[in-house]
Parts: C-alpha cells; structure tokens; sequence
C-alpha cells in the first residue's frame, strides 16, 4: 500500500477544509505548504490589479517564498496536492513548493476548490516546476461536502 501525503495551500480556510477531509478519509498526513509572509485579505482581494495576489499570477516567474521545507517528502509515494484556483490555475506558491523539493518517483495528483473555476490545465502548467521523472496529474475539484465514502473511493481510483 502506498504511503499518502495530502499537502496544501490554502489562504481563506476552504482548501484546508478539503484538504484535512481528504487526509483523513484516505488515511494520509497532512501537510500545510503556507507562505513566509502570510497573505492579508488586502492581498486577496483581485479585483484590485495592486494586490499581492495579482500582482504574483500577473508574473509567471513569481515564486512566493515559503514558511518552511520540512515536508519529509522522501516518505511518501503519492502527494496529492491541493490549492484553491487563482486566475483559472494554481497560485505561483504552488510552483514554489514543487521546486523546492525532489519528487522523482513520485506520483502528484492535484485537487483544488474554486468559486467557478475548474482544474482543467493545472497539471499541464505545473510540470515545468515539478522534478524530472515525477508524474503529475490533475485530479478533481473538491468544492462542497464531499463523504468521506466518496474521498476514499476516489483516493482508492489513483
């Protein structure tokens, strides 16, 4: 049996819901990629073209910093990586998390959570920050009150 970290990034609290729902229906530790300078709600707010948040996803190269890189990613064999979606895509930390560590060999599925976005090209936009010989994939939205019946049968899908 593979060993299965959820890891995630979440600003307002949704994608942690997911996220800590996921871990524990698939049995998986849990992992939370957060920023070294916390993002204020000023700083998510997109409408404005000033802010921290779009200012990043304006800037393809943007690498936000993170708190720590003590996930002990060695230990697992399948991450499944989580993010709410940003500008139609997964926000620049999450390009940050996957070069600051070494996956190859691993499986990376991602989730996300969105007021209206899919996940459609995510797993295609993050493969040139994931490390060579890593499988990366896009794996479903997890808006909404999902069972923890339903998490299981998807996790057992991978």
């Amino acid at each position: 049996m593979s060993k299965i970290l959820v890891a995630y990034f979440s600003a307002s609290g949704t994608t942690a819901r997911a996220a800590k729902n996921l871990a524990e229906a698939a049995g998986a530790d849990l992992y939370e990629i957060k920023p070294a300078v916390p993002y204020t709600s000023a700083d998510l707010n997109w409408q404005n073209k000033s802010s921290r948040s779009s200012v990043e996803m304006q800037d393809k190269s943007s690498r936000p910093a993170l708190a720590d890189t003590n996930a002990n990613i060695g230990a697992y064999d399948t991450i499944l990586l989580g993010f709410p979606i940003w500008w139609y895509t997964a926000p620049t930390i999450i390009n940050t998390f996957l070069e600051s560590y070494d996956f190859f060999g691993k499986k990376i599925v991602l989730f996300a959570t969105s007021g209206g976005s899919g996940i459609g090209g995510c797993a295609d936009a993050l493969k040139g920050s994931v490390s060579p010989g890593a499988q990366i994939t896009a794996g479903r939205m997890l808006n909404g009150r999902l069972s923890p019946d339903e998490l299981k049968k998807w996790v057992e899908t991978l």
